[in-house]
């Protein structure tokens, strides 16, 4: 098999080449500086002429409060970008699957979405997430599209690093408890995805490490396997407002992961110990070559 990885300088798209590495399967890792997925021609030019048997679609637009007020440009990335990779995909027979999120739904009342509910996004970046999903779904038979939600990887920004590091300079921190939703390590997601594009169970999913919890929850478990005193004020989003709405109920069902026969992935805070602890080891890799 061999397999087109986008965002390869993201934190999802990085290991999911680590774990095709180990696998010892053929496969490249593209950017930014590779090919410009908003370019037709240029997308097309180069999945054609490196013609893989699937691309796993991790590369989009991410700033969901700047997303609000540069629509063009992240409808562009977010809905065009998925619509070129897949007319390239189905001109070579090749599988797509592409990496969606939580943000598609309204995210209301307090129940566990399943993948095929009515969506209903809130703003820009949910509603062009979920354009590139209708795409994909246009174009193409042989596609996954997996939903994820609050990520955190080695390679990248994230709430993780950002609380770690406040950290640093606070004692006491303003974090909102009423967004519910579940923790997605990019290590432990990557390897179900690489096993996802050698089956033919095509389809909609949803994919989190299991459990759920608020931010201000998911804060306070950092600073406790981080051994750090800060005190997390739980406060409502209605008095921490943002450019973008953001879902209050980001509940996702993983039920189709077992019906289907693939792993649900371990509980978030299982997660997140097991991240931190390479996070430790990585600092202190780095601050010994200074």
């Amino acid at each position: 098999m061999k397999v087109l990885v986008t965002g390869v300088g993201g934190q999802l798209g990085y290991d999911v080449c680590k774990v095709l590495s180990s696998r010892k399967i053929d496969h490249v890792g593209v950017d930014r500086k590779d090919f410009d997925i908003t370019n037709e021609q240029a997308t097309h030019d180069y999945i054609v002429n490196y013609h893989p048997d699937a691309v796993i679609h991790c590369s989009a637009w991410t700033a969901v409060d700047r997303a609000e007020d540069e629509l063009e440009m992240v409808k562009a990335v977010n809905t065009e970008g998925p619509r070129n990779i897949a007319k390239a995909c189905r001109e070579i027979g090749a599988k797509m699957l592409y990496i969606s999120t939580d943000y598609v739904f309204p995210g209301d009342g307090d129940c566990f979405y399943e993948p095929e509910d009515p969506t209903g996004p809130l703003g820009a970046y949910g509603a062009t997430k979920l354009g590139g999903e209708l795409a994909v779904r246009e174009l193409l038979d042989r596609y996954y599209i997996v939903r994820i939600s609050w990520v955190f990887g080695i390679n990248g920004n994230n709430f993780v690093k950002t609380m770690l590091r406040l950290a640093e300079t606070k004692t006491e921190l303003n974090v909102v408890c009423d967004q519910i939703g579940s923790p997605t390590y990019t290590a432990d997601l990557a390897p179900l995805l690489c096993d996802m594009i050698e089956t033919e169970k095509y389809g909609i999913y949803h994919a989190t490490n299991e459990g759920v919890c608020s931010w201000a929850e998911f804060a306070e478990e950092i600073f406790k396997i981080a051994g750090k005193r800060v005190t997390v004020h739980h406060i409502p989003t209605s008095e921490y407002p943002t450019r973008a709405v953001r879902p209050l109920n980001s509940r996702m069902s993983k039920d189709k992961l077992e019906q289907m026969g693939f792993h649900r992935l371990p509980t978030w805070q299982d997660a997140l110990k097991r991240y931190m602890a390479v996070l430790s080891e990585v600092n202190h890799q780095q601050c010994g070559k200074l």
